[in-house]
């Protein structure tokens, strides 16, 4: 298989935002330059506020497109010019995502909020989603509404949320940032040990790392 068809590939993609920054784009793993992420591979994308993290995981998911280059998943082509229907099955079977806001329905419980995708996917069975619950210590939180939860708890509804899927990549934005170093690292365990072998988890970070067991370390 080829790299184009295996690989989510940046062709020179710069954010609007930083059209007027040639430096810091220069300074930039990932900006302005050809870059695969590769199957199989982990990656943590480290930034300061305001560099293009969340940026970059809305430009893969086809939620934005106010970048110049291009993005193409899995030899897709452009997906800044793919149909809305094309983008929808790259996200069913393809894309995993956590956002930074996370998109929890406070209304619904802990448990609705994973079950309200897994009835989508039909990906994961209830005691394996109970079983996740109990790894990340929410396990009491199942019929919680999300509300009443704190933000970190939270964090680790919207993480199991994430896993109700099949995805080829892993797009999580900041997913431990308000975890302490042995949730975040029950997190990581929890995520490695629920995606494919062939998987490439993307996760980035301002300096609360996910803390996965091998990575390639990016700046933006």
């Amino acid at each position: 298989m080829s790299a184009l068809a295996s690989s989510i590939i940046l062709d020179h993609v710069v954010p609007s935002h930083l059209a007027g920054s040639p430096e810091r784009v220069e300074r930039s793993d990932v900006w302005g330059r050809m870059f695969s992420f590769e199957p199989g591979q982990r990656y943590i994308v480290e930034a300061s506020s305001g560099a293009g993290k969340s940026s970059l995981c809305s430009f893969i998911y086809g939620l934005r497109t106010d970048y110049s280059g291009s993005i193409s998943v899995l030899g897709s082509g452009s997906v800044a010019s793919l149909s809305v229907s094309a983008v929808c099955r790259l996200r069913e079977s393809v894309l995993g995502w956590l956002p930074q806001q996370l998109g929890l329905f406070e209304s619904l419980s802990a448990l609705d909020n994973v079950l309200v995708k897994n009835r989508l996917t039909s990906f994961l069975p209830l005691s394996r989603i109970r079983e996740m619950f109990e790894c990340l210590d929410i396990a009491e939180k199942l019929n919680v509404p999300v509300r009443l939860l704190s933000v970190g708890q939270q964090q680790r509804v919207a993480v199991i949320r994430a896993l109700a899927q099949p995805s080829r990549f892993l797009i999580l934005d900041e997913p431990v940032s308000h975890l302490d170093p042995d949730m975040s690292l029950r997190v990581s365990q929890l995520i490695e040990s629920s995606v494919v072998p062939d998987a490439t988890i993307i996760a980035t970070s301002v300096g609360n790392r996910l803390p996965l067991s091998s990575f390639t370390l990016l700046n933006l």
